[in-house]
């Protein structure tokens, strides 16, 4: 069994410090991206105002995405949570706009398929 002494202690709580500054630095660069791929979408009252809005947010965290990917590949970065973090917002914007056509491409074909 090993002994605490004030030593290991006083070692301990700077690793811990240590630890925990990284994390938060890890924070703040992670959502420096994220900011910048979430551009602040204008007010639409329209449909096609509102889709072409959503649509070029999407196509811009695609962008952010290839891009913190290729700088990550060329070694201009190590952050691969930052990378990570890109790629999956980027996949799920994608997924959602997916998702979206699907469900829009069903409604007209129930509206076409009503008799008139």
């Amino acid at each position: 069994m090993t002994t605490i002494t004030p030593a290991s202690l006083l070692q301990m709580r700077s690793a811990i410090l240590q630890q925990n500054s990284a994390l938060q630095k890890a924070a703040t660069d992670a959502a420096k991206p994220i900011a910048a791929a979430t551009p602040a979408a204008p007010a639409t009252d329209n449909f096609p105002g509102a889709m072409k809005s959503a649509l070029n947010s999407v196509n811009a965290s695609q962008a952010n995405a290839e891009l913190t990917t290729n700088a990550y590949m060329k070694g201009e970065t190590t952050d691969i949570a930052a990378v990570m973090l890109a790629r999956e917002q980027a996949s799920m914007g994608f997924q959602t706009t997916l998702q979206v056509r699907n469900k829009l491409l069903s409604a007209y074909k129930d509206i076409m398929s009503m008799p008139v």
